[in-house]
């Protein structure tokens, strides 16, 4: 482990103690290291990195918008190597969230989730990043086969089925 010796002004030091105390760290190197790491996860994503990472997709749309359930569903379906789950909620008559987690590789995960944020009729949208270091990643594609369950009996929703309203 490396020793780093940094400077910062009262004003960043005053917000990093409120920022540990709302959170609960012992000592400033938890605090710093986590922010760290946060932010270079975050740059490597932004930067089209390669890295893998887990997010969290969270959006609030009009799912009386035209089409747009069809073609969520249509563009989850085209990438079900990313998304792995969806949580649906419906707001009022008119608006739904939907949070769901992402995995691969953080340029793929990025460009993903703009589009589905982009989708005419996604209201709001708003992507967290996680490191997904230590976390086991295996394709779908490229003839590699393998024995793991992902948990879904046949013709059972893959969490990101949409109901149609009525």
């Amino acid at each position: 482990m490396q020793r780093v010796t940094i400077t910062i002004d009262d004003e960043l030091d005053a917000e990093l103690d409120r920022f540990m105390k709302a959170r609960g760290y012992a000592n400033r190197s938890e605090a710093i290291r986590d922010l760290a790491r946060t932010g270079l996860q975050q740059a490597a994503t932004e930067l089209g990195g390669t890295r893998p990472c887990v997010a969290a997709l969270v959006y609030l749309y009009d799912h009386e918008a035209r089409e747009l359930p069809q073609r969520l569903t249509r563009d989850f379906h085209s990438r079900h190597d990313l998304a792995q789950a969806t949580l649906h909620v419906h707001l009022d008559h008119e608006s739904c969230m939907e949070v769901t987690v992402l995995k691969g590789r953080g340029a793929d995960v990025q460009q993903f989730a703009n589009h589905i944020i982009a989708e005419r009729g996604v209201r709001h949208g708003h992507v967290v990043y996680l490191p997904a270091d230590g976390a086991h990643f295996h394709g779908h594609g490229g003839g590699h086969s393998h024995s793991l369950s992902h948990g879904h009996a046949p013709g059972h929703s893959h969490g990101h089925k949409r109901r149609k309203p009525g």
